[in-house]
């Protein structure tokens, strides 16, 4: 979280552990202290967005160009990393992920971006790959994922532009498939039937259905299975369940799609608008609004709205599925939602 009018000047950014069944706050560190004079941020944006990486014993935080920590389970900070300096726009949003020993994140600022790899015992950066593509603006804000095609591991992360995948061992480039002028991507890909599903930004989104298996160099000749245009999100991330592949546009339109031929089951408006990705947990998908109304809805071709939830709070952030809760962020308040 990122705590304004912090004692001393600034903004302190910090980390909190919540036991997850009363609520009660474990422990609350500052792990970095942001000058006042910090690069402004988007109205939907936070100072705090990205995602923690938990592993063991070992939490990961990421609060973008203001740096980078590994705390253990009790709080106490092992390391920071704050020597990535880049020039932000509208903020961070995009989380790291774990790949083996490395901490793996995208820089996708004003200029000059790029993919970075951070030793995850000791903050060292152990590579660092430039992001070069053709789009006229370089920002952006995806989660990279970590897929296995062809015996080999690669890293996916979508940037202005293009899509590429990476050595993970090198930060070389594999593949990548371009898809124009998109820019401020935010959708994490999505792998599932061979097939990586991710949507390609403003200012005209369209989903991408991506065979990264055999890609090599520039691989957008050959490598889009299908596309679809109509409804694609600019911010939420797709969800695919079985065959079907799911996602809600910005505006509300939610879509149900065939995973492997992007033939299309049914749109419906859900109301409200939508920046966090929709959810699966037991055979139910969860579409949670700005607004912070949840809508149910079976999983499946035909579409059945099971019930609708408000919190009466903005929401921004994803839910959380976790040992049968489910764990929602909102403007003022973290909840667990479930059975006893």
């Amino acid at each position: 979280t990122a705590v304004e009018g912090a004692e001393g000047g600034g903004r302190s950014l910090r980390a909190l552990a919540v036991d997850p069944e009363t609520g009660a706050v474990r422990w609350d560190v500052e792990v970095f202290r942001q000058a006042p004079d910090a690069p402004s941020i988007h109205s939907k944006n936070g100072h705090a967005s990205p995602t923690p990486v938990i592993e063991g014993d070992r939490v990961y935080v990421h609060f973008g160009h203001a740096g980078t920590a590994c705390l253990d389970a009790s709080g106490r900070v092992l390391w920071r990393q704050s020597g990535l300096a880049y020039v932000p726009v509208h903020g961070n949003g995009g989380s790291p992920i774990l790949v083996g020993d490395r901490l793996v994140f995208s820089a996708d600022g004003d200029r000059d971006p790029f993919v970075v790899a951070l030793d995850r015992d000791t903050g060292r950066v152990v590579w660092r790959t430039p992001r070069e593509t053709a789009a006229r603006k370089k920002f952006s804000f995806s989660t990279a994922q970590a897929i296995t095609v062809d015996g080999r591991l690669q890293v996916i992360s979508p940037g202005s532009g293009a899509v590429c995948a990476y050595d993970p061992a090198d930060g070389r480039e594999i593949w990548r498939v371009r898809y124009g002028e998109g820019y401020s991507v935010i959708t994490r890909p999505v792998f599932a039937h061979g097939l990586l599903y991710l949507s390609s930004g403003y200012d005209r989104p369209v989903v991408h259905a991506v065979r990264p298996a055999g890609a090599s160099g520039d691989a957008t000749a050959s490598a889009i299975a299908w596309t679809l245009a109509k409804g694609a999100p600019n911010t939420p991330s797709l969800l695919v369940l079985g065959d079907e592949v799911y996602f809600v546009s910005d505006g509300g339109i939610a879509t149900c799609a065939d995973a492997r031929t992007g033939a299309v089951h049914w749109n419906e408006r859900l109301g409200g608008d939508h920046s966090a990705s929709p959810v699966a947990a037991g055979g139910r998908l969860y579409f949670l609004n700005e607004a912070g109304a949840t809508t149910v809805v079976r999983a499946g071709r035909k579409f059945e709205v099971l019930a609708r939830n408000d919190l009466a709070e903005r929401a921004l952030a994803s839910p959380a599925p976790v040992d049968g809760g489910l764990f929602l962020r909102t403007a003022g308040h973290l909840w667990r939602i479930g059975v006893d």
